[in-house]
């Protein structure tokens, strides 16, 4: 039994809309329950303003306030809401968004991990700081239009179960989330795939019905990552090193700096050989791009730290792990638990596992929780 399905009483929600169908419908689909729905944007991300004299203090509806996007999409919340005939704020959380996802974004990835930041951005902002404001707002209930399902066990308790999407589903970002608000949430659009969201925003005339999906991470855009870290990073940062081939440790050239780079690649290597090359490792203490075949990008074990689990876990157990959001997941074993750690053992050996990304932990349908890769 869904969440949604539980509460047909009129209760007040605060829904996370950024401008695009899945929360925009999430909205609709709540007003149209009978919830009193308030909507708002968070303003994270504009670099051509000065971040506001206050972190996100509520701004209900100042036109001029940035994005983690670009302004075209908090003009299509406001349109929403206001097709909608419901309360639109902004939030102005632009330090905290540099603070708890840029700046560990950075860091990260100066330690040779690649790092997630969608996954910091649901921990800190999304799930922490929209709850607090939905407490402040008087509001029984945090909304998002992220694709994943809330159920009720056998004993009340709740847990997160993947979408009915397998494409779209998003339950590898909310591995950090605190058990204690899981039954404050709602998504909405955890029951639906893709087309019927669209459809839907079709037949209720939202402006974004036919607005193309964001893909990858909001602050790097286009422009790709080693344009980020030129413009945000200082260049004595990156420096350039040789190219060197795992296991022979042989140098086969030159890079011009490791930000250009990610596990797995394999075009642009900027080198020759006879055999198809791939980034194993970013070796950022002595600048060097160890490259490898193909068959030494597999590993069969991984260290899992920092970890979060909504049920215990422990030495033995299996589970169904997935390295990376799109990865469809491997059976693990739980080699070893201890000093907030974990070793897993895969049944079979997977490709390019990375440090910075989430080992997430499934059984069958159900988020148990998760942990980064060290």
């Amino acid at each position: 039994m869904s969440i949604e399905e539980k509460e047909k009483k009129r209760k007040r929600v605060l829904v996370a809309m950024s401008g695009g169908v899945d929360s925009s419908v999430a909205a609709a689909l709540l007003v149209e329950q009978g919830y009193d729905v308030i909507g708002c944007t968070m303003q994270v991300w504009d670099y051509s303003k000065t971040p506001q004299k206050n972190d996100c203090d509520i701004d209900a509806g100042s036109a001029n306030n940035g994005t983690c996007c670009s302004s075209d999409d908090v003009d299509d919340a406001r349109w929403v809401c206001e097709q909608l005939n419901i309360p639109f704020y902004i939030l102005n959380c632009e330090d905290q968004f540099q603070a708890q996802v840029i700046d560990p974004f950075i860091e990260s990835y100066l330690s040779g991990e690649t790092p997630i930041p969608c996954v910091n951005c649901n921990t800190f902002l999304k799930f922490s700081h929209l709850y607090k404001k939905m407490k402040e707002l008087d509001c029984d209930y945090l909304a998002t239009g992220h694709y994943a399902k809330l159920i009720l066990d056998e004993k009340g308790e709740h847990l997160i179960q993947t979408s009915e999407d397998e494409h779209k589903d998003q339950t590898y970002f909310l591995f950090t989330l605190k058990k204690e608000i899981l039954s404050k949430l709602l998504f909405p659009v955890g029951d639906m795939e893709k087309p019927e969201v669209r459809k839907i925003a079709e037949e209720k005339n939202l402006v974004v019905a036919k607005k193309k999906d964001s893909i990858g991470i909001c602050f790097i855009g286009k422009s790709g990552y080693k344009n980020f870290f030129d413009k945000h990073v200082a260049s004595d940062l990156f420096k350039g090193g040789d190219v060197v081939l795992y296991p022979e440790n042989k140098v086969l050239g030159k890079h011009e700096g490791l930000h250009g780079y990610t596990y797995g690649q394999r075009k642009s290597l900027g080198v020759s050989f006879t055999e198809p090359l791939f980034v194993k490792e970013l070796d950022m203490k002595n600048d060097r791009l160890i490259v490898c075949r193909e068959q030494d990008l597999y590993s069969s074990t991984v260290e899992v730290k920092d970890y979060n689990f909504f049920s215990e876990v422990n030495e033995g157990d299996e589970y169904r792990v997935k390295v990376r959001y799109q990865h469809k997941g491997s059976t693990a074993k739980i080699i070893s638990k201890k000093d907030n750690k974990i070793e897993l053992g895969f049944k079979e050996p997977q490709r390019s596992i990375t440090p910075g990304q989430a080992a997430v932990f499934y059984k069958d349908k159900i988020l148990f929780g998760g942990g980064w890769i060290k």
